[in-house]
């Protein structure tokens, strides 16, 4: 099965794993080595910053 891209960027992806305190886990096993869970709130994170920059961005017009 083909892997898909990534549409997160690494960067964000570091800024994401630091903010919600596993990316030691990143640092020593890479990205396969973390908690569903913590995937699962990573991604809970992504769509709460959208929402905010989307709310920010709709506010301003």
């Amino acid at each position: 099965m083909a892997r898909q891209r990534s549409t997160m960027s690494d960067a964000f992806k570091v800024e994401l794993a630091k903010e919600l305190g596993f990316y030691d886990t990143v640092q020593r096993e890479g990205w396969g080595g973390i908690k569903a869970r913590d995937a699962g709130n990573m991604v809970k994170r992504a769509i709460e910053i959208a929402e905010q920059a989307l709310a920010e961005k709709s506010g301003q017009r």
